[in-house]
Protein backbone atom coordinates (compact mmCIF):
# COMPACT_ATOMS: atom_id res chain seq x y z
CA UNK A 1 0.00 0.00 0.00
CA UNK A 2 2.98 2.34 0.37
CA UNK A 3 3.03 2.84 -3.40
CA UNK A 4 -0.71 3.50 -3.56
CA UNK A 5 -1.36 5.75 -0.57
CA UNK A 6 -2.93 9.00 -1.74
CA UNK A 7 -3.58 7.61 -5.22
CA UNK A 8 -6.80 6.58 -6.93
CA UNK A 9 -6.91 2.83 -6.40
CA UNK A 10 -10.40 1.55 -7.34
CA UNK A 11 -13.38 2.65 -9.45
CA UNK A 12 -16.94 1.57 -8.86
CA UNK A 13 -20.14 1.97 -10.84
CA UNK A 14 -23.39 1.81 -8.89
CA UNK A 15 -26.16 1.29 -11.41
CA UNK A 16 -29.73 0.11 -11.93
CA UNK A 17 -28.88 -2.68 -14.41
CA UNK A 18 -25.54 -4.41 -13.89
CA UNK A 19 -25.88 -6.76 -16.88
CA UNK A 20 -26.76 -3.98 -19.32
CA UNK A 21 -24.08 -1.65 -17.97
CA UNK A 22 -21.47 -4.40 -18.19
CA UNK A 23 -22.34 -5.10 -21.82
CA UNK A 24 -22.16 -1.39 -22.63
CA UNK A 25 -18.70 -0.84 -21.14
CA UNK A 26 -17.36 -4.11 -22.54
CA UNK A 27 -18.08 -2.86 -26.05
CA UNK A 28 -17.18 0.80 -25.43
CA UNK A 29 -13.99 0.52 -23.36
CA UNK A 30 -13.03 -3.13 -23.87
CA UNK A 31 -13.23 -4.27 -20.26
CA UNK A 32 -13.77 -7.89 -19.33
CA UNK A 33 -16.19 -8.77 -16.55
CA UNK A 34 -16.16 -11.48 -13.89
CA UNK A 35 -18.84 -12.22 -11.33
CA UNK A 36 -17.08 -12.25 -7.96
CA UNK A 37 -20.14 -11.96 -5.74
CA UNK A 38 -20.14 -12.99 -2.10
CA UNK A 39 -23.16 -14.33 -0.21
CA UNK A 40 -23.71 -10.84 1.18
CA UNK A 41 -22.82 -8.74 -1.85
CA UNK A 42 -23.50 -9.28 -5.57
CA UNK A 43 -20.44 -7.80 -7.33
CA UNK A 44 -18.91 -7.82 -10.81
CA UNK A 45 -15.20 -7.02 -11.17
CA UNK A 46 -13.93 -5.06 -14.18
CA UNK A 47 -10.59 -5.99 -15.69
CA UNK A 48 -8.35 -4.50 -18.36
CA UNK A 49 -5.69 -6.78 -19.82
CA UNK A 50 -6.12 -9.04 -16.80
CA UNK A 51 -5.71 -6.29 -14.20
CA UNK A 52 -8.64 -5.59 -11.86
CA UNK A 53 -9.48 -1.89 -11.79
CA UNK A 54 -13.07 -1.55 -10.64
CA UNK A 55 -16.45 -3.05 -10.02
CA UNK A 56 -20.12 -2.94 -10.88
CA UNK A 57 -22.94 -3.25 -8.38
CA UNK A 58 -26.63 -2.50 -8.04
CA UNK A 59 -27.67 0.62 -6.19
CA UNK A 60 -28.84 -0.71 -2.82
CA UNK A 61 -32.59 -0.60 -2.26
CA UNK A 62 -32.26 1.98 0.49
CA UNK A 63 -30.23 4.12 -1.89
CA UNK A 64 -32.89 3.94 -4.58
CA UNK A 65 -35.57 4.90 -2.07
CA UNK A 66 -33.55 7.95 -1.07
CA UNK A 67 -33.15 9.02 -4.71
CA UNK A 68 -29.66 7.72 -5.53
CA UNK A 69 -28.94 7.62 -9.27
CA UNK A 70 -26.34 5.67 -11.28
CA UNK A 71 -22.86 7.09 -10.86
CA UNK A 72 -19.16 6.33 -10.95
CA UNK A 73 -17.11 6.75 -7.78
CA UNK A 74 -13.36 6.53 -7.31
CA UNK A 75 -11.64 5.31 -4.15
CA UNK A 76 -8.40 6.85 -2.91
CA UNK A 77 -6.05 4.52 -1.03
CA UNK A 78 -5.15 5.48 2.55
CA UNK A 79 -3.03 3.80 5.22
CA UNK A 80 -5.20 4.93 8.16
CA UNK A 81 -8.86 4.80 7.16
CA UNK A 82 -10.33 5.66 10.55
CA UNK A 83 -7.90 8.51 11.07
CA UNK A 84 -8.60 9.88 7.58
CA UNK A 85 -12.35 9.82 8.28
CA UNK A 86 -11.78 11.86 11.44
CA UNK A 87 -9.64 14.29 9.45
CA UNK A 88 -12.35 14.68 6.80
CA UNK A 89 -14.84 15.77 9.45
CA UNK A 90 -12.28 18.18 10.90
CA UNK A 91 -11.72 19.72 7.48
CA UNK A 92 -15.44 20.24 6.89
CA UNK A 93 -16.23 17.15 4.80
CA UNK A 94 -19.00 14.59 5.27
CA UNK A 95 -18.98 10.86 6.05
CA UNK A 96 -21.79 9.04 4.22
CA UNK A 97 -20.61 5.49 4.92
CA UNK A 98 -18.29 5.17 7.94
CA UNK A 99 -15.27 2.84 7.80
CA UNK A 100 -16.69 -0.58 6.93
CA UNK A 101 -15.30 -3.98 5.94
CA UNK A 102 -16.59 -5.00 2.49
CA UNK A 103 -15.93 -7.46 -0.32
CA UNK A 104 -13.33 -5.09 -1.87
CA UNK A 105 -11.54 -4.09 1.35
CA UNK A 106 -12.13 -1.68 4.21
CA UNK A 107 -13.83 1.40 2.78
CA UNK A 108 -15.64 4.63 3.56
CA UNK A 109 -17.78 6.86 1.34
CA UNK A 110 -17.27 10.56 1.94
CA UNK A 111 -17.66 14.02 0.43
CA UNK A 112 -15.46 17.09 0.36
CA UNK A 113 -16.66 20.38 1.93
CA UNK A 114 -18.32 21.33 -1.38
CA UNK A 115 -20.17 17.96 -1.46
CA UNK A 116 -18.28 16.14 -4.23
CA UNK A 117 -18.42 12.43 -3.35
CA UNK A 118 -15.50 9.98 -3.39
CA UNK A 119 -14.38 6.85 -1.57
CA UNK A 120 -11.54 5.81 0.69
CA UNK A 121 -10.06 2.32 0.72
CA UNK A 122 -7.52 0.55 2.91
CA UNK A 123 -5.91 -2.79 2.03
CA UNK A 124 -7.89 -3.35 -1.17
CA UNK A 125 -8.50 -6.97 -2.06
CA UNK A 126 -8.02 -6.20 -5.76
CA UNK A 127 -5.45 -4.06 -7.53
CA UNK A 128 -2.66 -4.35 -4.97
CA UNK A 129 0.14 -4.00 -7.49
CA UNK A 130 2.05 -0.87 -8.32
CA UNK A 131 0.06 1.81 -10.17
CA UNK A 132 -0.05 1.20 -13.91
CA UNK A 133 0.74 3.62 -16.70
CA UNK A 134 -1.66 6.52 -16.81
CA UNK A 135 -2.06 6.08 -20.58
CA UNK A 136 -2.64 2.30 -20.54
CA UNK A 137 -5.64 1.33 -22.70
CA UNK A 138 -8.68 0.46 -20.64
CA UNK A 139 -7.38 2.23 -17.55
CA UNK A 140 -8.53 5.50 -16.00
CA UNK A 141 -6.24 8.15 -17.43
CA UNK A 142 -7.56 11.37 -15.92
CA UNK A 143 -9.60 12.58 -12.93
CA UNK A 144 -11.48 15.86 -13.10
CA UNK A 145 -13.12 17.66 -10.18
CA UNK A 146 -15.91 20.08 -11.04
CA UNK A 147 -15.87 22.12 -7.84
CA UNK A 148 -18.15 24.80 -6.50
CA UNK A 149 -15.03 26.95 -6.09
CA UNK A 150 -11.73 25.65 -7.42
CA UNK A 151 -9.68 28.30 -5.62
CA UNK A 152 -10.44 26.99 -2.13
CA UNK A 153 -11.19 23.26 -2.41
CA UNK A 154 -7.72 22.07 -3.34
CA UNK A 155 -6.36 22.77 0.15
CA UNK A 156 -8.73 20.08 1.47
CA UNK A 157 -7.30 17.40 -0.83
CA UNK A 158 -3.74 18.57 -0.34
CA UNK A 159 -3.95 18.26 3.43
CA UNK A 160 -5.87 14.98 3.25
CA UNK A 161 -3.82 13.10 0.65
CA UNK A 162 -0.68 15.16 0.10
CA UNK A 163 -1.66 16.06 -3.45
CA UNK A 164 0.39 18.81 -5.07
CA UNK A 165 -0.53 21.50 -7.56
CA UNK A 166 1.10 20.85 -10.92
CA UNK A 167 2.20 23.61 -13.27
CA UNK A 168 -0.35 24.47 -15.93
CA UNK A 169 1.14 24.54 -19.41
CA UNK A 170 -0.62 27.76 -20.40
CA UNK A 171 -1.16 31.12 -18.76
CA UNK A 172 -4.74 30.15 -17.79
CA UNK A 173 -4.13 28.39 -14.50
CA UNK A 174 -7.01 30.42 -13.11
CA UNK A 175 -9.35 28.24 -15.18
CA UNK A 176 -7.93 24.80 -14.58
CA UNK A 177 -5.55 23.55 -11.88
CA UNK A 178 -3.59 20.41 -12.64
CA UNK A 179 -2.65 18.24 -9.66
CA UNK A 180 -0.32 15.35 -8.94
CA UNK A 181 -0.57 12.35 -6.64
CA UNK A 182 2.51 10.35 -5.76
CA UNK A 183 4.58 12.51 -8.10
CA UNK A 184 2.37 11.78 -11.14
CA UNK A 185 0.04 14.35 -12.70
CA UNK A 186 -3.32 12.59 -12.64
CA UNK A 187 -6.05 15.20 -12.96
CA UNK A 188 -7.36 18.71 -12.83
CA UNK A 189 -9.77 20.91 -10.90
CA UNK A 190 -12.09 23.54 -12.37
CA UNK A 191 -14.93 25.64 -11.02
CA UNK A 192 -18.18 24.28 -12.43
CA UNK A 193 -20.54 26.48 -14.39
CA UNK A 194 -23.84 27.34 -12.63
CA UNK A 195 -25.86 24.96 -14.80
CA UNK A 196 -23.94 21.99 -13.34
CA UNK A 197 -26.04 21.40 -10.25
CA UNK A 198 -23.71 19.29 -8.13
CA UNK A 199 -19.93 19.38 -7.56
CA UNK A 200 -18.60 16.00 -8.66
CA UNK A 201 -15.71 13.95 -9.96
CA UNK A 202 -15.54 12.87 -13.60
CA UNK A 203 -13.28 9.99 -14.69
CA UNK A 204 -11.74 9.55 -18.15
CA UNK A 205 -11.36 6.02 -19.55
CA UNK A 206 -8.56 5.39 -22.04
CA UNK A 207 -9.55 4.01 -25.45
CA UNK A 208 -7.44 3.24 -28.48
CA UNK A 209 -9.74 4.97 -30.98
CA UNK A 210 -12.02 7.78 -29.79
CA UNK A 211 -14.17 7.55 -32.92
CA UNK A 212 -14.81 3.83 -32.58
CA UNK A 213 -15.54 4.18 -28.86
CA UNK A 214 -18.00 7.05 -29.28
CA UNK A 215 -19.80 5.11 -32.02
CA UNK A 216 -20.25 2.34 -29.47
CA UNK A 217 -21.63 4.87 -26.96
CA UNK A 218 -24.41 5.82 -29.38
CA UNK A 219 -25.02 2.27 -30.59
CA UNK A 220 -25.23 0.97 -27.02
CA UNK A 221 -27.88 3.43 -25.91
CA UNK A 222 -25.63 6.01 -24.24
CA UNK A 223 -25.22 9.62 -25.27
CA UNK A 224 -22.27 11.84 -26.10
CA UNK A 225 -22.83 15.00 -24.09
CA UNK A 226 -19.89 16.89 -25.49
CA UNK A 227 -17.18 16.24 -28.05
CA UNK A 228 -15.18 14.54 -29.28
CA UNK A 229 -12.85 17.50 -28.84
CA UNK A 230 -9.20 17.64 -29.82
CA UNK A 231 -6.89 19.00 -27.13
CA UNK A 232 -3.78 20.97 -28.06
CA UNK A 233 -1.55 17.94 -27.42
CA UNK A 234 -3.41 15.88 -30.05
CA UNK A 235 -5.48 13.76 -27.65
CA UNK A 236 -9.25 13.61 -28.15
CA UNK A 237 -11.82 13.59 -25.34
CA UNK A 238 -15.58 13.05 -25.12
CA UNK A 239 -17.89 13.45 -22.13
CA UNK A 240 -20.70 10.93 -22.11
CA UNK A 241 -23.55 9.34 -20.19
CA UNK A 242 -24.23 5.60 -20.16
CA UNK A 243 -27.67 4.06 -20.83
CA UNK A 244 -28.52 4.03 -17.12
CA UNK A 245 -27.53 7.67 -16.61
CA UNK A 246 -24.00 7.55 -15.14
CA UNK A 247 -21.59 10.22 -16.36
CA UNK A 248 -18.13 9.26 -17.64
CA UNK A 249 -15.57 10.46 -20.15
CA UNK A 250 -13.36 8.90 -22.82
CA UNK A 251 -9.93 9.91 -24.06
CA UNK A 252 -7.81 8.57 -26.88
CA UNK A 253 -6.35 9.05 -30.32
CA UNK A 254 -8.32 9.70 -33.49
CA UNK A 255 -8.34 6.47 -35.48
CA UNK A 256 -9.60 5.32 -38.87
CA UNK A 257 -13.19 5.18 -37.59
CA UNK A 258 -13.45 8.98 -37.79
CA UNK A 259 -15.23 11.16 -35.25
CA UNK A 260 -18.75 10.58 -33.97
CA UNK A 261 -20.64 13.86 -33.38
CA UNK A 262 -22.24 14.70 -30.05
CA UNK A 263 -25.61 13.05 -29.61
CA UNK A 264 -26.98 15.28 -26.86
CA UNK A 265 -26.42 18.88 -27.87
CA UNK A 266 -29.32 19.92 -25.66
CA UNK A 267 -27.13 19.61 -22.53
CA UNK A 268 -26.90 23.22 -21.46
CA UNK A 269 -23.55 23.17 -19.69
CA UNK A 270 -21.57 21.30 -22.33
CA UNK A 271 -20.66 24.20 -24.58
CA UNK A 272 -19.32 26.41 -21.80
CA UNK A 273 -17.54 23.55 -20.07
CA UNK A 274 -16.04 22.32 -23.32
CA UNK A 275 -14.98 25.82 -24.32
CA UNK A 276 -12.21 25.63 -21.75
CA UNK A 277 -10.55 22.75 -23.60
CA UNK A 278 -11.76 23.15 -27.16
CA UNK A 279 -10.49 26.72 -27.46
CA UNK A 280 -7.02 25.66 -26.39
CA UNK A 281 -6.93 27.43 -23.03
CA UNK A 282 -5.96 24.26 -21.22
CA UNK A 283 -3.24 21.80 -22.16
CA UNK A 284 -3.58 18.51 -20.32
CA UNK A 285 -0.71 16.02 -20.29
CA UNK A 286 -2.66 13.39 -22.22
CA UNK A 287 -1.01 10.35 -23.77
CA UNK A 288 0.19 10.60 -27.36
CA UNK A 289 -0.38 7.38 -29.24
Amino acid sequence: MADQSGRFAWYELMTTDVAAAGAFYRKTVGWSMKDESTPDMPYTVLRSDGAALGGLMDIPEEGRKSGATPRWMAYVAVDDLDGTAVQIRRLGGTIFVPPTDTNIGRIAVVADPQNATFGLIKTPIYGRGKPGRLDAPGHVGWHELMAADRTVIFDFYSELFGWQKADAQTDSADLYQLFSAGGQTVGGVLTKVPSVAQPSWLHYFNVEDIGAATKQVNAGGGRILQGPLELPDGCWIARCVDPQGALFALQGARGPAGIEPASASEVGWSAKWGGIASQGRVVLPKPKR
